[in-house]
């Protein structure tokens, strides 16, 4: 029985150490992929997404939209304003959840 017991907390064991030694080495190989230097596509890829964010702030959204997107976005808005009863569409909405009164049950 005691033997029975020991297989299987040295099973559990072994499970527990295989998880922990397959996490540490997938971090440590995402730890060494950014040590070294990316290649050329890679740091080609993030440059412009650089690039396109520094545009982006500076141009306070989309960068190069013209007037028919502009237009778009209107009709767009108008749209989910009739359709969902107004309100600031580009504003996350605010749930309010209140306490449900509950009846006393009697012993």
């Amino acid at each position: 029985m005691a033997l029975r017991r020991l297989f299987q907390l040295s099973s559990l064991f072994r499970s527990t150490v295989t998880v922990v030694l397959r996490r540490n080495i997938g971090l440590s190989a995402v730890l060494f992929n950014r040590a070294k230097d990316l290649d050329p596509v890679q740091k080609l890829f993030l440059d412009k997404i650089r690039d396109y964010n520094t545009k982006s702030k500076a141009a306070g959204g989309v960068v190069d939209a013209g007037a028919s997107y502009q237009k778009n976005l209107t009709e767009e808005m108008a749209k989910l304003q009739r359709l969902y009863g107004g309100g600031d569409m580009t504003k996350f909405p605010d749930f309010k959840f209140p306490e449900p009164k509950l009846d006393e049950v009697a012993k």
